[in-house]
């Protein structure tokens, strides 16, 4: 039986998480915040870890790649949304590291190679997006706590072509797409089916697209069930290798669930990341995620730094001087 000290900084420490839970519309017991049911399905695997003395481990499939529709984002690479997310990210493990001595460790699971070909993502832009990734991730104070991993550091994929690897990661760990279909039809992910397909058909409609909606549309439902399928493909993949870490995940998730959804950067839509979108200064260093069309709907302007856009600002100059987020920021 666990030490009754070690479960209270358990307790603590999911509390910490659950402060920033991403929750769907119906959650079946999540009546408060932080929920005790969230909290208790994760808390025998965090009280692992604080009783061998060691960084509470979690995993997050996050950080894939920049939508390839412009009215959404401000370019391909990351920019102040997702350095607002990663400094989120370290803030929580430093916060984690004042109740829980030896810390935290987030590994970011990069999904982006995983369904890059089926959302319309060149591979190029990815490996892009995941130096630069790494880049801010480095310049973030130490100790961070935050790690990184990518289907290419999985070993026995490791040297092969990107579609090789896709293909060695359906066929090793991914659910049949009629399954799937099935499931979802039965009302099983429905939610997230919907998000998915949301999300194909906004980054399709783009002003060089010349079909009809109703086209693209079937097309978005159809890949949909593509990027579901690696997606669960993947997170089976990371199960199996991190197999004592906390599952989080960037979609909103029903209480109690094996995964749990935390939210990286305010934003006024459950659904919205920093990758489906521009981060916007409202004024008094306050950011919330929205698409970029959003952003100059209200007028804002964007923000160079370093001489590329970097995020849209209300009332401010055009360039200004804009300093990483700390890693404490909240």
């Amino acid at each position: 039986m666990a030490d009754r000290g070690d479960v209270l900084i358990a307790r603590r420490v999911m509390e910490l998480v659950l402060r920033h839970q991403r929750k769907g519309q119906r959650t079946g017991g999540c009546a408060h915040t932080p929920c005790p049911d969230c909290r208790d399905a994760h808390l025998a695997r965090v009280t692992r870890y604080v009783e061998a003395g060691e960084p509470v481990r979690f995993v997050l499939p996050a950080f894939p790649g920049k939508s390839p529709n412009a009215a959404k984002v401000l370019g391909t690479l990351p920019d102040m949304a997702e350095r607002l997310a990663l400094g989120f990210l370290a803030g929580l493990t430093a916060r984690i590291r004042a109740v829980h001595a030896p810390g935290a460790e987030i590994l970011i699971c990069s999904d982006g190679r995983v369904f890059s070909d089926a959302v319309g993502i060149p591979d190029e832009h990815i490996t892009a997006y995941q130096r630069e990734t790494r880049r801010i991730v480095d310049a973030l104070p130490e100790p961070s706590g935050i790690g990184l991993f990518n289907l290419e550091d999985v070993p026995e994929f490791a040297g092969l072509g990107h579609d090789r690897m896709r293909e060695l990661l359906t066929e090793r760990y991914a659910e049949p797409l009629e399954s799937l279909r099935e499931r979802v039809r039965a009302g099983e992910e429905v939610a997230l089916y919907r998000a998915m397909t949301r999300f194909l058909f906004e980054d399709g409609n783009t002003p060089g697209y010349t079909g009809s909606r109703s086209a693209l549309q079937r097309d978005a439902r159809s890949r949909a069930y593509t990027v579901m399928q690696r997606s669960k493909a993947w997170g089976d993949l990371l199960a199996e290798r991190f197999p004592g870490a906390v599952r989080l995940s960037i979609h909103p998730q029903p209480c109690g669930a094996e995964k749990l959804g935390i939210h990286l950067v305010d934003t006024p839509d459950s659904w919205l990341t920093p990758w489906h979108s521009v981060a916007l200064d409202t004024g008094g260093g306050r950011y919330v995620l929205v698409k970029r069309s959003e952003a100059e709907e209200r007028g804002a302007e964007p923000v160079l730094v370093a001489g590329r856009p970097s995020h849209y600002a209300l009332r401010v100059p055009v360039t200004a001087a804009v300093p990483a987020p700390a890693a404490s920021a909240a």
